[in-house]
C-alpha cells in the first residue's frame, strides 16, 4: 500500500467519519462489565475494509478508534486501550477477503483463535475448555464462513443474493473485532492489571453470556450489509473505491 495524498485524504476522511458515528451511535455496555462499550460504529468498519481495501481500510479503522478513543468522551479511558485493534482486523480481514487474499486473512483469524487456546482464563485446557467452548464457536463458525463465502461469491452476486454476500463478509468482519477483544481481555495485563479481575472472574464472564455476543454481531452485520449493497454499487469504478479485482470481478 503506498501513501499516496489519494489515499492520505481517504484516511483522514474515514477516520473522522469514524469519530462523528462514535459521537451519535449508541453503544452497549458488556454483560457484567460496564466498563467494556460495544459499539456499533465499529460495524462501519467492514465496509472501510470494501470500499478502501484490506490496508488502508484497517488504517482508516485504527486512526478512526484512535481519535474517537483519545477524544470525549472516552478521553483515553484504559478500559478501551486493549480494543483499539478490533475495527482495523473487522476491516483488514474484510477487504482481504474482497480482494482475493483470503488464505492471508483465514490464516490470521485462525492464529487468533489458537492464540486464545493459551491464554490463562483456558489453561490448563482440559480443565478449561468449557471457556474456549463458550467463547469460540461462534469464532469458529464465522473462520469456516470464509470458505463458502469465496467459493460462492459468484453465484451471490446477483441483485438478490448480494444483501447476503454482505452480511457473511460484515459477519466475519465483526467476529474477527470480538475475537480480538476476547483475546486481549484474557490476556493477564488487561484482566488483571487494568480491570482489577482474578482469573476465575474472567472465566465466568465468558462462559455468563456465549449468546449475547454473536447476536450483537448479527445485527451490526445486518446493517453493514444494508449500508454496503447500495454503497458498493454506487462508488464502483470510482477513485474512492480500492482499484484491484475483487471476488465479484469476472
Amino acid at each position: 500500500m503506498r501513501l499516496s495524498t489519494k489515499n492520505v485524504a481517504l484516511t483522514a476522511v474515514f477516520a473522522a467519519l469514524y469519530y462523528v458515528l462514535s459521537l451519535i451511535t449508541p453503544f452497549i455496555p458488556a454483560v457484567a462489565i460496564p466498563e467494556i462499550k460495544i459499539s456499533l460504529e465499529a460495524l462501519i468498519a467492514s465496509i472501510y475494509g470494501l470500499i478502501l481495501g484490506p490496508y488502508l481500510g484497517a488504517l482508516a479503522a485504527f486512526v478512526g478508534a484512535l481519535v474517537s478513543w483519545s477524544l470525549p468522551p472516552e478521553s483515553m479511558s484504559p478500559y478501551g486501550m486493549p480494543f483499539l485493534l478490533s475495527p482495523p482486523l473487522n476491516a483488514l480481514l474484510t477487504g482481504l477477503i474482497f480482494y482475493r487474499r483470503w488464505r492471508i486473512g483465514f490464516s490470521i483469524y485462525a492464529l487468533l483463535i489458537i492464540a486464545f487456546l493459551f491464554t490463562p482464563p483456558v489453561q490448563p485446557i482440559h480443565e478449561n475448555f468449557y471457556v474456549a467452548v463458550a467463547v469460540l464457536w461462534d469464532k469458529l463458525i464465522a473462520l469456516l464462513l470464509i470458505l463458502p463465502c469465496v467459493k460462492f461469491a459468484k453465484r451471490l452476486s446477483n441483485l438478490k443474493s448480494l444483501p447476503f454476500f454482505y452480511f457473511l463478509l460484515a459477519f466475519i468482519g465483526n467476529q474477527v473485532d470480538n475475537m480480538w477483544g476476547c483475546l486481549a481481555f484474557a490476556t493477564p495485563l488487561v484482566y488483571g492489571g487494568i480491570f482489577g479481575l482474578p482469573v476465575e472472574t474472567v472465566r465466568f464472564l465468558f462462559i455468563v453470556s456465549p449468546l449475547v455476543y454473536p447476536a450483537i454481531r448479527i445485527l451490526q452485520a445486518i446493517i453493514a450489509s444494508v449500508i454496503a449493497t447500495p454503497l458498493m454499487k454506487a462508488v464502483a469504478g470510482t477513485p474512492w473505491v480500492f482499484q484491484e479485482k475483487n471476488i465479484l470481478s469476472p
